[in-house]
């Protein structure tokens, strides 16, 4: 007989009666209206309501188009389930369904990848409810403005960093309503991966945030794409000009994405021509930024790393390389073109954030997750740790990250890796008596 009901269960919130199901040992309240906004402007949060707050028939996502290397890699999208919103500020609460009384749960913030462009708070392969019920812990998944209406701008009519302001507001819905779902408001780790992780560690240092979170795991931040980026986002926002008032926003997709910056005039960083923006609130100077989180040290825990072959997601990939780099000499340069390129993306930048951050008295542990595996070719892409940490096999069958590799190892090495990260969102720290998966390094620096 099944212990767990399935059925609803109400929140009775200081925000409002929430309706939330109950299935399978967990509690999911999903997609709550955190903040209202309008095009190119900041978010107003929203208001406690007096009637019942219920997740709408479809998950609100931000207008974006779909990316056949994301559909491949990780799975096809189910379009029909979502529903395009420019004002896409919901977040999701998951809860284990039976806590002790008056029990404040750790609360873990997920804020998801997507280069600022693709994505949202709600999909399958990020349904933190596996890891709900094995660590006890509260997850909440944020869904914030994208693309050209949160990661582009530098003006007046369109200011950079809208983004960025939507999770500030969550972060503050958050501490105001969590300990309504049995949450502690003043134990928050913020968890991303890739442009998440970018993002997460711009919080760090953004006016506004101040006793928002404790916490910061940072995975596979692109953080060696964020120097410099001035005159590319200029000319970006100029060639955009003509869609700032466009009411068609399938157009605006298919337009803008003739417009992308050349990686031949501006390297490696027109890869991912949406970001956080220096020199505009509520960030510093690029100038200034690392020895704001030096002097940011103090006031939080983190935890930062990244897979060993994380640009094998984009170039092991593509058949056309493959035909000419796949085997023999050419094998051998594509192998050193991705370890150069993880290094310089990935794999330098998080070792110099670490090492910066612990020169002003941090306290923060370096990881690297390798794959150990003889006959995967591709080795620890982009990507490879969300499997790791949410589980949820039967949304991932259809990856062709996966292809080849038993779900039993995936699930083994995932629930230690998920020991730890709920390890460290309690306490900040990670024994060294704690069980450790054979994929993973980790140091404390």
């Amino acid at each position: 007989m099944n212990a767990y009901q399935t059925g609803t269960h109400i929140f009775e919130t200081r925000f409002g009666r929430i309706i939330a199901v109950k299935e399978n040992g967990i509690i999911k309240a999903k997609s709550i209206r955190y903040a209202h906004s309008r095009r190119f402007q900041r978010p107003v949060p929203a208001e406690p309501s007096a009637s019942d707050i219920i997740s709408p028939d479809k998950t609100p996502v931000c207008p974006q188009a779909l990316s056949p290397l994301v559909e491949k890699m990780i799975g096809a999208t189910p379009v029909e389930s979502f529903e395009a919103d420019e004002s896409t500020q919901y977040l999701s609460v998951t809860r284990p369904e039976k806590i002790v009384e008056n029990e404040k749960l750790p609360v873990v913030v997920w804020i998801h990848g997507g280069s600022h462009e693709i994505g949202c708070g709600d999909i399958s392969t990020a349904d933190p409810a596996e890891w709900v019920k094995e660590q006890n812990i509260i997850v909440v998944t944020v869904s914030y403005r994208l693309g050209l209406f949160g990661f582009l701008g530098g003006d007046e009519k369109r200011p950079p960093n809208l983004g960025l302001f939507d999770m500030i507001e969550a972060l503050q819905w958050i501490n105001r309503y969590i300990a309504g779902f049995g949450g502690d408001e003043k134990n928050i780790t913020l968890l991303g991966q890739s442009s998440g992780g970018d993002a997460i560690a711009h919080l760090m240092i953004s006016e506004g945030t101040e006793g928002l979170f404790q916490r910061v795991i940072i995975q596979s931040a692109p953080l060696g794409l964020r120097h410099k980026r001035q005159k590319m986002s200029a000319e970006f926002l100029k060639k955009t000009e003509f869609l700032k008032d466009e009411t068609d926003v399938i157009k605006m997709m298919d337009e803008y994405g003739k417009l992308t910056p050349s990686v031949m005039k501006y390297g490696l960083k027109a890869a991912m021509p949406f970001g956080t923006q220096y020199g505009f609130p509520p960030l510093c100077t690029e100038e200034e930024s690392a020895e704001m989180w030096k002097a940011n040290a103090g006031k939080y825990d983190v935890l930062i790393g990244l897979n060993n072959d994380e640009t094998a997601f984009y170039l092991k990939t593509s058949e056309a390389l493959n035909k000419y780099f796949g085997k023999g000499i050419g094998l051998k340069i594509m192998d050193k073109t991705v370890e150069k390129t993880t290094a310089f993306i990935y794999g330098d930048p998080a070792k110099k954030f670490a090492e910066n951050y612990a020169s002003g008295g941090g306290n923060v542990y370096l990881f690297r997750i390798y794959s150990r595996l003889k006959d995967n070719h591709i080795g620890a892409p982009h990507c490879i740790d969300l499997p790791l940490i949410f589980g949820n096999e039967s949304a991932w069958k259809s990856s062709e990250m996966l292809k080849g590799i038993p779900w039993d190892r995936i699930h083994e090495n995932g629930k230690k890796l998920r020991a730890l990260w709920a390890e460290f969102a309690r306490t900040g720290k990670i024994s060294d008596s704690s069980e450790r998966p054979e994929i993973l390094e980790l140091q404390k620096v």
